[in-house]
C-alpha cells in the first residue's frame, strides 16, 4: 500500500479488553458450533438417500408408475436378484443346495418374499428374485442385501460355480459401499493434502493449523444446518451431494482464508500492532470475499430450477457450505490471527523492519508482469490459442448418461452378476419395465407391447398368481388360467421383460418405443421401472443443461457489473471464464477417453459448468477488485500490473488447494465423482495460471482504461496508462503481498 493508505494511520481508540473479548468470544463460538456440529458427521449418512426414482420430478412417467407400485405388489419392494451359474449344466447336488438357499433366504430380516427357483434354458443357471423390504432408509436396505449376500457366500454350491446378488437392491448396495469413505477418506485425503500444500507455501507448522481448523469448523457448522434441514424434510441429501459439499467447503473456505492470510501478512509487514493489522486486512479482504461467495451462491442457486431434485438440493446445500465458508474466514480465522499475532508465521514472521515480502518486480510474478506487460497482445493471442485448442476436445465429449452397472469404480459384485445373468436369461429378467394402463384396455396394450422387437415376454400382476404375475397371453391349460389379475382403481399393471440389460442403450430404446406403442394403444397407460427411471433422469439432466446455463451466465454477469461497475470487465471476465470451461470439458474428455470412461451423466457437464464459472469468476475476483483498487491510485497500466503482481501467489496458491480438494473427491470409487474431480481441478488450475495470470491482465491492456466502462476510471488520461517500463522504481513505493 502507498504511504497514503498506511496501517499505522491513527485509528479509533478500541479499549485493550474489548480488543481482547471480540477475539475471544468469536473463538468460542465457533470451538461451540464444532463441538456441536462435528458429532453429526456420523448421523449424515441417516439422512442420504441414492435412490434414483426419488430425485425424479413427480411429473414423470416413471415417478408416477414408483408411486403406484405399493398397490399393485402390496408394499415397497426392491428386488435382489440371486443368480448362480456355472460352465456346464448345474448337477442335482448344486440344484439341491440353491432350493435350500431359497428356503433360507425367505425367513432373513428384510426379506418380504421370494420366487421359486428358476432354472435356465441352456440349465447352466439358476435364479432367485428375493423382494426386499425398501419402506425404510437406504441404510437399511444396504443392511438386507449385505445379509443376503453373507448368506449367499457361505453356501457351498460345489466346484466351479459361481453366485452373485444383484438386481435394484445389489446396485443399490454398491453405491452405498462406495460412498461408505465419505466421511473419513475423503476427508482425510482432502485435508491432508490442503495442509502439505499450505506448510510449502508459508513454510510454518502453524498457519496452516489454525487455516485448517478454519475449514474444519465452517463444514461442522454447515453439516449441522443441513443435516437439522434434511432430517426436518425440507432438503433430500443424495450421497454424491454430501461428498461434493465436503470438499467445496474445504476448498473455498480454505481459499478465502489465505486471502485474508496476505492481506494480513502484508499489514504486519506495516505496523507493529496486531489490532490495526486486522482492521487493515479487513477492510482489504472483506469485499472481495463476500462479492466472490455471494457470486459462487448466486451460481449454485440457479441449480433450484433444475427438473430433478438432487440437483435442486445441491444448490441450497452447497450454498449453505459457501456461506460457512465465508462466515468462517472473515471471523474466525480473524480472530485466530488477531490472538497469535506474528507467531503464527513463525519462523518467517513479517515486521516492519523485515516484512518478509520481495520486491514486487523480482521473483516469478515479476517476471510474468514484465512479459504481459512488454507483449500483451502476443501473451492473450497465444493464451487464447491454446485454451481453445484444448476446448475442442469437447467434440470427444459422451454426455448421453452411464448405465446404472457403470456407476460404480472398480469392483462391482452387481455388475458381475448382471453380466451371469444376461449370458443366461433375458437380460432384464427381475428388472421389467412396469406398464400401467386402465383395465379395459389390458389387452391391446400387452399385444402392443410384446410385438416390440427387444421384448422377451410380458405379463401381468395378480395376488392370485404363484409368481406374482400371469403371462400374457394367458395359456387355458396352464396354472395361471384360474388368476385374475390386481386391479387398482380400475388399472392393472403390465411387467414386459426386455431381451437386454436394463441399464444398456439397447434396453432405453425399446423402453422409448414401448412409451409411443402404449401412448397410442392407450392414452392414459404410464411406463417406468429402472430403464424408463433412467431415461427420465437422463432426459431431465440435459433439459437442465440447456436451462441453467444461460440464466447462471446471465445472473453472474449482471452481479460482476454491479461489483466492478463496468460492463465491459465484467464481461472479459465472463467470457475468459467460460473459455476456461470449455477447456476443461474438452481436455477431461479426452482424459477420460483415455482411461476408457468416457460415458457421463448430462449431470456432470452442468456441475463442472456451475462450479468452474462460479469459482472461476471468483479468483477474477480477487484479481479484479484489487486491481480496481490500484487503477484508482495510480493509473490504469501500472495497476493491472501490479494487481497481478501482489495476487499471483495467493490466488495461484489457493486454486492449487481447490483443485487438490476436488481432486480428492476421486478416491470415492463412483464414476460421477471421479469424472466431476478431474474436470473441475484441471478447469480451477488452467484458470489460475493461464487465465488469470496471463489471459486476463493481458486484454485487460490490451483494451485500456476502456476495460472499465461507463465508469470514471475509463476516463483516465492516455499518459496515465502508457507503458512505464519503471517496475523496480515503481516497487519501492509500495509493498507486494
Amino acid at each position: 500500500m502507498t504511504s497514503s493508505r498506511s496501517t499505522d494511520r491513527p485509528a479509533r481508540r478500541v479499549p485493550a479488553w474489548l480488543r481482547v473479548l471480540i477475539p475471544a468470544v468469536l473463538i468460542l463460538g465457533w470451538f461451540a458450533a464444532a463441538g456441536i456440529g462435528g458429532p453429526t458427521f456420523g448421523k449424515l449418512s441417516t439422512v442420504v438417500s441414492n435412490d434414483q426414482t426419488s430425485f425424479l420430478p413427480a411429473s414423470a412417467e416413471s415417478t408416477e408408475v414408483q408411486a403406484l407400485l405399493p398397490e399393485f405388489l402390496g408394499a415397497d419392494e426392491v428386488p435382489a436378484i440371486v443368480v448362480v451359474a456355472a460352465d456346464d449344466d448345474l448337477d442335482a447336488s448344486t440344484l439341491d443346495a440353491v432350493a435350500g438357499l431359497q428356503e433360507t433366504i425367505a425367513g432373513l430380516d428384510g426379506v418380504v418374499e421370494t420366487s421359486p427357483v428358476v432354472p435356465s434354458e441352456d440349465g447352466q443357471a439358476a435364479q432367485i428374485v428375493a423382494l426386499l423390504d425398501g419402506t425404510g432408509s437406504s441404510e437399511e436396505l444396504t443392511t438386507y442385501t449385505e445379509e443376503l449376500r453373507a448368506e449367499v457366500a457361505g453356501t457351498e454350491l460345489g466346484e466351479g460355480v459361481q453366485a452373485a446378488v444383484t438386481g435394484p437392491a445389489g446396485f443399490s448396495a454398491d453405491i452405498g459401499a462406495a460412498f461408505a469413505g465419505i466421511d473419513g477418506l475423503l476427508l482425510l485425503v482432502a485435508l491432508g493434502a490442503v495442509f502439505v500444500i499450505l506448510v510449502l507455501v508459508y513454510r510454518s507448522p502453524l498457519l496452516p493449523v489454525l487455516v485448517l481448523f478454519t475449514s474444519v469448523s465452517a463444514l461442522c457448522l454447515a453439516i449441522l444446518i443441513v443435516f437439522a434441514l434434511a432430517q426436518a424434510g425440507i432438503l433430500t441429501l443424495s450421497g454424491q451431494t454430501q461428498g461434493i459439499l465436503f470438499i467445496l467447503v474445504v476448498g473455498a473456505a480454505t481459499d478465502y482464508a489465505l486471502l485474508y492470510t496476505a492481506r494480513f501478512r502484508e499489514a504486519l509487514g506495516q505496523t507493529r500492532s496486531r489490532w490495526e493489522a486486522t482492521l487493515a486486512a479487513l477492510r482489504g479482504a472483506t469485499e472481495p470475499i463476500i462479492a466472490s461467495g455471494g457470486t459462487v451462491i448466486a451460481g449454485l442457486l440457479c441449480l433450484l430450477l433444475s427438473d430433478l431434485v438432487t440437483n435442486q438440493q445441491l444448490g441450497p446445500v452447497a450454498a449453505i457450505g459457501i456461506a460457512t465458508s465465508i462466515l468462517a474466514g472473515l471471523t474466525l480465522l480473524p480472530a485466530l490471527l488477531l490472538a497469535f499475532g506474528r507467531v503464527a508465521f513463525w519462523p518467517v514472521a513479517p515486521t516492519p523492519e523485515r516484512p518478509r515480502t520481495k520486491a514486487d518486480d523480482k521473483g516469478l510474478w515479476g517476471a510474468v508482469s514484465r512479459l504481459v506487460d512488454r507483449r500483451s497482445r502476443s501473451v492473450w493471442i497465444v493464451t487464447a490459442l491454446v485454451l481453445a485448442a484444448g476446448a475442442a476436445g469437447i467434440t470427444q465429449l459422451q454426455a448421453n448418461g452411464v448405465p446404472s452397472s457403470e456407476f460404480v469404480v472398480g469392483e462391482s459384485e452387481a455388475r458381475d452378476g448382471q453380466e451371469l445373468l444376461s449370458a443366461h436369461y433375458p437380460g432384464g429378467s427381475g428388472s421389467p419395465t412396469q406398464v400401467v394402463v386402465p383395465e379395459g384396455d389390458q389387452d391391446a396394450v400387452a399385444e402392443a407391447l410384446a410385438e416390440v422387437e427387444g421384448v422377451e415376454s410380458v405379463a401381468v400382476s395378480s395376488e392370485d398368481s404363484p409368481s406374482g404375475t400371469i403371462p400374457l397371453p394367458v395359456d387355458p391349460r396352464s396354472p395361471f388360467a384360474a388368476a385374475t389379475p390386481t386391479v387398482v382403481d380400475g388399472r392393472v399393471l403390465l411387467q414386459a421383460t426386455l431381451v437386454d440389460a436394463p441399464d444398456s442403450d439397447a434396453a432405453q430404446a425399446v423402453v422409448r418405443e414401448l412409451r409411443d406403442v402404449a401412448h397410442e394403444a392407450s392414452p392414459d397407460a404410464i411406463v417406468g421401472g429402472p430403464t424408463a427411471t433412467a431415461i427420465d433422469t437422463n432426459d431431465a439432466a440435459t433439459r437442465d443443461l440447456v436451462l441453467i446455463i444461460p440464466i447462471v451466465l446471465a445472473v453472474i454477469s449482471l452481479i460482476l457489473m454491479l461489483l466492478l461497475r463496468s460492463i465491459v470487465a465484467a464481461l472479459l471476465l465472463l467470457a475468459t471464464t467460460v473459455l476456461s470451461y470449455g477447456t476443461a470439458l474438452g481436455v477431461g474428455a479426452l482424459i477420460l477417453s483415455a482411461l476408457g470412461i468416457p460415458a457421463m451423466d448430462p449431470s456432470v457437464p452442468l456441475f463442472a459448468f456451475v462450479f468452474l464459472v462460479a469459482l472461476g469468476v471468483d479468483y477474477n475476483i480477487f484479481l479484479m477488485t484489487r486491481v480496481r483498487e490500484e487503477v484508482a491510485a495510480i493509473g490504469h497500466r501500472r495497476g493491472v500490473l501490479r494487481g497481478l503482481r501482489v495476487t499471483g501467489g495467493v490466488i495461484t496458491s489457493a486454486g492449487i488447494v481447490l483443485a487438490a480438494t476436488f481432486a480428492a473427491l476421486g478416491v470415492i470409487p463412483v464414476l460421477f465423482l471421479l469424472q466431476l474431480a478431474i474436470i473441475v481441478a484441471l478447469g480451477v488450475l488452467i484458470d489460475t495460471t493461464l487465465v488469470r495470470s496471463l489471459l486476463v491482465p493481458a486484454l485487460a491492456l490490451e483494451i485500456g482504461p476502456k476495460t472499465w466502462w461507463p465508469s470514471k476510471l475509463a476516463r483516465e488520461p492516455k499518459a496515465a496508462f502508457a507503458p512505464p517500463r519503471e517496475h523496480g522504481a515503481h516497487a519501492k513505493e509500495r509493498v507486494g503481498a
